[in-house]
């Protein structure tokens, strides 16, 4: 095969099929462990009919673990997505680019593969810090997109089994230099063998490349884990969040000012519970109520989390006295005007759960209007954004 003299020549001892595969094996770790949790995040917040009634409360900080997870295993993706794109990029410049129907076919798989990769990535980056630069909807087209990486990953796995089949334990013998002898004079000359055949100088540079790759994963993961792991939060520097800044120490993603909430609709509150036995309850009345107390994380969908500790008045006994004894799909409506979760449903599972409450106090103190005064919802193992705060309806759903 003759190569045109305009196409760069690559001497690197790393842009090998072994190299390739140890940092693919690395990010497919990620890459999986990503979308497993993200599997978990989009099921709780939307959940099939077929889990109704059956959604798990336990372990309370169930979510937290794996959304944290999520985005701690997304972040470290980025530099091992980078290296691997920089041990295979050579490819790039194949001649000719498409050798035949089938080549042209996984070449297009790739594409597929790396652009939905990194956009995957890029708009889950942008999602922890809040910022949503484009018109489409981030958690529908990151669902989607997650879909479109798997289905492109596995076509890619099937057609290169045999060469990661190869090289997943066996070093690599130094390729040959395009280009020819001459391209090659100075570049190979040097390269000492060990018995086995492997290049030992191309080994002691890929060694060294996974070291490096291992201190960037754990240098970005130690800076930004800490929103969502308590004992790392001091070297949190580059985390979007401060677990522990925002009002009665817990941070606040969307202020009552921004959800539209007016100081007079606060001030004629009203709690609806719907049931057989329909009733109202002013905040005096729903205080006079027995109270109970629980320590429950808030974990949202951003990455940070934290534990609080919260009081009000169980769902399922303000479900019991409307006539509801065992618990209830609800639909639970807010007195927000503006947002995208003023009105959320939670399942029966969590309703008849002693630990869900329609919380009056946190941290000993009355709800502050940015955590949802009057009342707000906090339930065991449940995603941060259907918390609903600003609670104004409890309705029954069939």
């Amino acid at each position: 095969m003759t190569i045109p003299a305009r196409l760069p020549r690559f001497r690197g001892t790393l842009h090998d099929p072994r190299t390739a595969t140890v940092a693919g094996r690395l990010l497919g770790i990620a890459v999986l462990l990503c979308f497993l949790t993200g599997l978990i995040s989009h099921y709780l917040q939307e959940p099939p009919a077929l889990f109704s009634g059956h959604l798990p409360t336990r372990p309370v900080s169930g979510y937290r673990v794996t959304q944290g997870l999520h985005i701690v295993s997304g972040i470290a993706a980025v530099p091992l997505l980078l290296v691997k794109l920089w041990t295979v990029y050579p490819q790039l410049f194949q001649w000719p680019p498409v050798r035949s129907v089938a080549h042209a076919l996984e070449r297009l798989s790739i594409a597929v593969l790396v652009a939905g990769t990194l956009l995957e990535l890029f708009i889950g980056l942008l999602n922890t810090v809040q910022w949503y630069p484009w018109p489409f909807g981030f958690r529908q087209v990151h669902w989607a997109l997650a879909w479109v990486i798997t289905g492109s990953l596995l076509i890619h796995l099937g057609v290169k089994a045999p060469t990661i089949a190869q090289y997943w334990r066996r070093r690599a013998r130094p390729l040959p230099v395009p280009g020819g002898a001459a391209g090659a004079a100075g570049a190979d000359d040097t390269n000492r063998t060990a018995p086995d055949g492997s290049d030992v100088d191309a080994d002691a540079d890929r060694r060294a490349l996974v070291w490096g790759l291992a201190a960037a994963v754990g240098a970005v993961t130690l800076v930004t884990a800490g929103q969502s792991v308590t004992p790392l939060k001091d070297l949190a520097l580059l985390s979007p969040r401060d677990p522990d800044a925002g009002p009665q120490g817990l941070p606040v993603n969307r202020t009552a000012h921004a959800a539209g909430i007016s100081r007079a609709a606060v001030r004629n509150w009203r709690l609806y519970v719907g049931g057989p036995r329909p009733y109202e309850l002013t905040l005096r009345q729903l205080r006079a109520m027995p109270q109970h107390s629980v320590e429950l994380p808030i974990a949202c969908v951003e990455g940070w989390s934290k534990s609080a500790h919260w009081e009000g008045v169980r769902i399922r006994d303000l479900l019991a006295r409307a006539g509801v004894e065992d618990g209830a799909r609800l639909r639970i409506v807010s007195l927000e005007t503006r947002g995208g979760y003023g009105v959320t449903e939670m399942d029966s599972a969590y309703t008849r759960d002693g630990l869900t409450l329609l919380a009056l106090r946190l941290n000993g103190q009355v709800l502050s209007p940015d955590h949802g005064y009057p009342a707000r919802v906090i339930a065991p193992d449940r995603p941060g954004v259907l918390q609903t705060k600003w609670v104004t309806r409890l309705e029954v759903l069939a």
